[in-house]
C-alpha cells in the first residue's frame, strides 16, 4: 500500500494540530515497516525545525511553495491542481488539517479535529469562520473517508455536515511516555522561572489564547476562589499559550482585574518543559467551551495533576470519572471545582489515581493502530 500524508501541518505548527500530527506519523513509523509512506509538506516556515521519522519505508516531498500559496491556489482560487502529482502515484492521500485539495487518482482522507466554527461561531474571526464554512463542508464531501478525534466530533460531523455513519471513525489522539510526574528539582525550578511563579502554588490553564478557551470566566472564577480562606494568599493563576485569534478581550479583561498581578500570561511555553509545568500545577483547569479531543487533560492526568474540566463536547469522553467536570458557563461551580481540587487531599489522591490510570489508556500506537486500519478499509474500498 502506498500512502501519502500531508505533513505541513508538523512542519510548521509547534502545537496543537502540529504536535497531533507528527506524533501519529512517528508512531506509524514505529509501528508499520511495510508500507509505503510518502510525507508531502509545503516549505517550511522561517525558523521551524521540522522532525521526520527515520523509517527507511518514510519519504520526504517537499513542495516548493509556502503553505499561505498552496491554501490560496487549491482552496480560495480553487485551481485544479491534484495533490497527488505532489506525492506520486499513491492508494490513499491523508490530509490531517482540516482541508482537502483536489486528488486525481488517490482516494482521499480528511480528519476534522472539530466544528468549533459551526458550534461556537461567536468564538471565531469573522473571516476565518467564513473561510472555514465554505472549504471545510467542500473538503468534507471530496473526501472518499473522515476521521474525527472524538465520538463528539464524530456526531457533530453526521449531524452538521450530513456525513455518512460508515464513513467517519475516531482516531485518538494520544500520551507520550515522557509524560510523568517531574520530582526533579532542577526541572521543576526550570518550568517555573519560564512561567515566572517563582515558589507560589498555581493553577495551570494551558492553550491557545482565545474565546473558546473561556478564559474569562475562569479569571473570574480565579477572583473569588482568592477570597477564600482555605486556599494558600499567594496562590497564582497561569494562562500558558501562544495567541490565537480574538484574544484582545481576553487581555482586555485581565487587565480589568483586580488581582492581575496574581494571573500571569507567559506566552507559548516550550514543548520539553511541559512535564515539569503540568507536575508544577496545583491543578489543571480546561473550561474550554468547545474542543475537538483536549490533550492537555491527559497530559496533564498522566504527570499526577488533578484536572478541573468543562462538561462540554468532547471532555466527557476523556475525563468523566477522572476529573471534577463542570459546566463551563456557572462561575461558582468553576470556583467550587478548583478548591476542591487544591485543598481536599482524600479527593486529590482520587483524582491523581484516576487520573493516571485514565491517560494509559490513550496511547500514539493505539492511534497509529487505529489509523493504520482507516488506510487498509480506504485502500481496499
Amino acid at each position: 500500500m502506498r500512502i501519502a500524508i500531508d505533513y505541513s501541518a508538523a512542519v510548521n505548527q509547534r502545537a496543537g494540530i502540529g504536535r497531533l500530527v507528527r506524533n501519529q506519523v512517528l508512531a506509524l513509523a514505529d509501528l508499520d515497516h511495510v508500507n509505503d509512506y510518502r510525507l508531502v509538506y509545503a516549505r517550511p516556515n522561517r525558523g521551524s525545525v521540522p522532525q521526520f521519522p527515520r523509517a527507511r519505508n518514510f519519504e520526504r516531498r517537499e513542495v516548493g511553495l509556502r503553505e499561505r500559496w498552496l491554501t490560496i491556489l487549491w482552496h480560495r482560487a480553487r485551481v485544479p491542481l491534484p495533490a497527488d502529482w505532489f506525492s506520486g502515484p499513491v492508494d490513499v492521500y491523508h490530509c490531517p488539517d482540516f482541508v482537502l485539495p483536489p486528488l486525481r487518482h488517490a482516494r482521499g482522507i480528511l480528519t476534522v479535529h472539530d466544528l468549533a466554527f459551526l458550534m461556537r461561531p461567536d468564538c471565531a474571526d469573522d473571516r476565518l469562520r467564513a473561510y472555514l464554512e465554505e472549504v471545510v463542508p467542500r473538503s468534507v464531501r471530496r473526501a472518499d473517508f473522515v476521521i474525527a478525534d472524538s465520538e463528539n466530533t464524530r456526531n457533530d460531523l453526521v449531524v452538521l455536515l450530513g456525513v455518512q455513519p460508515a464513513s467517519v471513525a475516531v482516531v485518538p489522539g494520544g500520551v507520550e511516555a515522557r509524560f510523568a510526574h517531574v520530582t526533579d528539582a532542577d526541572e521543576l525550578s526550570r518550568a517555573r522561572h519560564k512561567l515566572g511563579v517563582g515558589d507560589a502554588p498555581f493553577v495551570l490553564a494551558i492553550g491557545v489564547i482565545e474565546p473558546r478557551k473561556n478564559l474569562n470566566r475562569l479569571m473570574d472564577a480565579f477572583h473569588d476562589l482568592k477570597q477564600r480562606a482555605s486556599v494558600p494568599a499567594d496562590l497564582k493563576l497561569v494562562l500558558a499559550g501562544g495567541n490565537g485569534w480574538l484574544y484582545d478581550g481576553i487581555f482586555e479583561h485581565h487587565a480589568a482585574s483586580p488581582i492581575r498581578e496574581d494571573i500571569l500570561l507567559p506566552g507559548f511555553v516550550p514543548d520539553q518543559l511541559l512535564p515539569a509545568i503540568y507536575s508544577a500545577a496545583e491543578v489543571l483547569a480546561f473550561p474550554s467551551l468547545y474542543e475537538g479531543f483536549g490533550l492537555p487533560v491527559l497530559e496533564a492526568m498522566a504527570c499526577g495533576t488533578p484536572v478541573v474540566a468543562s462538561r462540554a463536547s468532547c471532555l466527557p469522553e476523556l475525563a468523566e470519572g477522572a476529573a471534577l467536570l463542570i459546566d463551563p458557563t456557572n462561575v461558582d461551580a468553576l470556583t467550587d471545582a478548583l478548591e476542591l481540587a487544591i485543598t481536599d487531599p482524600e479527593l486529590r489522591a482520587q483524582l491523581i489515581e484516576q487520573g493516571r490510570q485514565r491517560a494509559a489508556e490513550y496511547s500514539w500506537r493505539r492511534a497509529a493502530t487505529a489509523l493504520l486500519d482507516v488506510y487498509r478499509r480506504v485502500a481496499l474500498a
